[in-house]
């Protein structure tokens, strides 16, 4: 057989580029659950003592406002909606979930000048939302039901009164940390369906505050438009802002 007729060597593949094709393939899910373990890690003790003293002085504004209001406050009108959606007792758990829910953004951020940063902008949102509960008290229609069938909701009623209903701060604080956890988990590349899952519990937690007659929806419509409103800002500053980081390296 001549030469000509030999069959012609396959190109080789220089072995980096196999390897690193290998490291793709088999290395990108270890490598975001690991970029998530370091993020978690980050700055744990300010984020373990920050958050829950964030929220102790929260509290600490929110159930005096509560309890002294400025003026007497005015009941929130119900509409359609609220009458379509039933008091569903079960709804406490995913209400209370919110908690949890709000500790997941701090939890991820990945310094402690980002973490101060997310700090400083839910406080403007909180102390807005305390400002609008200061000016114009409001409160939401009692629902008749008998509280003292369903466990929970005796200490929830007599903990969180029916003022402070307009904004609802449950729902802002929830949208707030919606979009934050979204932007956060597209940092990191993380699968869908855990973007889908935050989408999921955000959710529920806005149908929760009308599901436990705690908000209408008036309160509700309110407080996503005050997390946008404080949120998109926020949002659009930080990505600037690791822009210009990117250009600068």
């Amino acid at each position: 057989m001549s030469a000509s007729e030999l069959p012609a060597a396959a190109p080789s593949v220089p072995l980096p580029a196999v390897a690193a094709s290998a490291q793709r393939v088999h290395g990108a899910a270890p490598d975001r659950w690991g970029q998530l373990r370091e993020r978690l890690r980050a700055c744990f003790w300010l984020k373990a003592v920050g958050t829950p003293t964030f929220m102790l002085l929260f509290f600490v504004g929110y159930f005096y406002l509560l309890r002294h209001p400025a003026q007497p406050a005015v009941e929130m009108p119900l509409t359609a909606i609220d009458r379509w959606i039933g008091f569903q007792p079960w709804a406490l758990w995913p209400y209370v979930s919110l908690w949890v829910y709000v500790v997941l953004p701090p939890a991820l951020m990945p310094n402690a000048r980002e973490l101060i940063r997310y700090g400083w902008w839910i406080a403007g949102l909180c102390v807005a939302g305390l400002a609008c509960f200061y000016l114009w008290p409001t409160a939401v229609p009692r629902h008749v039901v008998d509280i003292a069938e369903h466990a929970g909701f005796e200490l929830l009623r007599g903990v969180d009164a029916a003022g402070n209903a307009c904004p609802s701060l449950h729902v802002a604080t929830a949208a707030f940390s919606a979009l934050w956890l979204d932007r956060l988990l597209r940092d990191l590349t993380m699968p869908r369906w855990l973007r889908l899952a935050s989408a999921s519990w955000f959710a529920l937690i806005v149908w929760s505050t009308l599901a436990v007659k705690q908000h209408v929806w008036w309160d509700v419509a309110a407080g996503l438009l005050l997390a946008l409103a404080v949120a998109m800002p926020a949002l659009h500053g930080g990505s600037a802002r690791r822009r210009g980081d990117i250009m600068a390296r």
